[in-house]
């Protein structure tokens, strides 16, 4: 079953958001849209995001502008993202997006089935990635509080070991 987190489209065509949620609605995740680039970053800023499906070209807010941005936020840094353009191969937009940490970059008109492959290798890598990065951090406050526990035990018992005639022998031979 899927977790909470959802799939992000964004694209300022509605025909192509409602292709690209028809071509994902299969795999089961919860999915949610934007039709600009402030829009998605809001969305993504508010939390929840999983994985981005991102136009690059729309007006105002650039799909590249939003990535540029998530990549300076701690909390989106490593969402995966998957640019789409409709403008055919172009090697600087490639090598930016590349550059920029994108996941892949995809061309319109898409392959419904390559786009679900993915779109669900990407989502479940990060969806692992993000239980991993939980559990580590939850062993680390376990780790934290055992020390901390075992440091006010030693303290509470510290110098109770030794008995008074040892503790007079070592005054005598100094």
């Amino acid at each position: 079953m899927p977790s909470e987190a959802k799939i992000l489209i964004v694209d300022d065509h509605e025909d192509t958001l409602y292709a690209l949620e028809s071509a994902l609605a299969p795999l089961g995740y919860l999915l949610t849209r934007a039709t600009s680039g402030d829009a998605a970053l809001k969305e993504v800023l508010r939390g929840q995001v999983g994985l981005l499906l991102l136009d690059v070209r729309m007006p105002g807010v650039s799909g590249l502008d939003v990535v540029r941005y998530m990549r300076g936020v701690e909390q989106t840094q490593h969402i995966p993202v998957i640019l789409l353009t409709g403008f055919g191969p172009d090697a600087e937009l490639t090598a930016t997006a590349y550059r920029l940490g994108v996941a892949d970059l995809v061309m319109k008109p898409i392959d419904p089935w390559a786009l679900r492959t993915k779109v669900r290798y990407l989502y479940d890598a990060h969806e692992r990635s993000q239980a991993l990065e939980r559990e580590v951090r939850d062993l680390r406050a376990r780790l934290k509080d055992h020390d901390e526990i075992k440091r006010h035990h030693d303290d509470g018992h510290r110098g109770k070991g030794r008995l008074p005639a040892q503790a007079d022998g070592a005054k005598d031979r100094a």
